[in-house]
């Protein structure tokens, strides 16, 4: 199964092996100007205007964690593996950023020290999503919010990935207000047009 010209596999990847060229891939990396712009634009729509305390999970490089710095928030990115986790550190060097290496379901970090979970393309591979979200719920200080970026890659079997329905199943109990964004028509936002779904689903505890 890929996601464009990237392999997703499952969450025994060897992401390490994968970080040298992991931005290759347009949505990751984000290094055309019309994606890059597109990620902004919809980043900017979700996270709070004031500037706040977003931890990014699963932040890979580090592409949306810069953005998001970039919009003047203050970044706490996690990821498993410490090739993706340097390579952030490096992207945002000099920036108000901290990047530790951590399990995403399970982050090293404080309860209730986050304004906003920005998560992208990692609960689907997490085992037992509805305990993850549990436990995400308790790492944002009342008012907070989810920023989840999901989909079901492949439009024939086997696909992989989550449905929104599903997501928004597990979240309803977690918060007070859960809006899904489709995502698969702004061809922008990958580089290419894509028929498979993806959307964002930004909720509000």
């Amino acid at each position: 199964m890929t996601n464009g010209d990237y392999t997703i596999t499952a969450a025994d990847t060897d992401w390490d092996a994968a970080a040298p060229t992991f931005d290759d891939e347009p949505d990751h990396g984000l290094r055309d100007a019309e994606v890059r712009q597109a990620w902004a634009s919809r980043l900017r729509s979700w996270l709070p205007e004031r500037a706040c305390d977003v931890l990014d999970l699963g932040c890979g490089t580090g592409s949306l964690s810069l953005l998001a710095a970039e919009q003047g928030h203050r970044v706490t990115g996690v990821d498993r593996s410490a090739a993706m986790v340097d390579l952030a550190r490096a992207k945002l060097a000099g920036r108000d950023a901290a990047f530790l290496v951590g399990d995403a379901a399970a982050p090293p970090v404080g309860e209730e020290r986050f304004d906003v979970l920005l998560v992208r393309h990692v609960l689907w591979v997490l085992p037992d999503p509805g305990r993850v979200l549990r436990h995400w719920r308790g790492l944002l200080r009342p008012g907070g919010r989810f920023v989840l970026i999901e989909g079901v890659w492949g439009t024939t079997a086997p696909s992989v990935g989550m449905p929104a329905d599903r997501l928004t199943d597990l979240l309803a109990p977690l918060v007070g207000d859960v809006r899904v964004e489709p995502l698969s028509d702004d061809r922008p936002l990958w580089g290419k047009a894509v028929d498979d779904e993806r959307y964002a689903v930004v909720a509000t505890a």
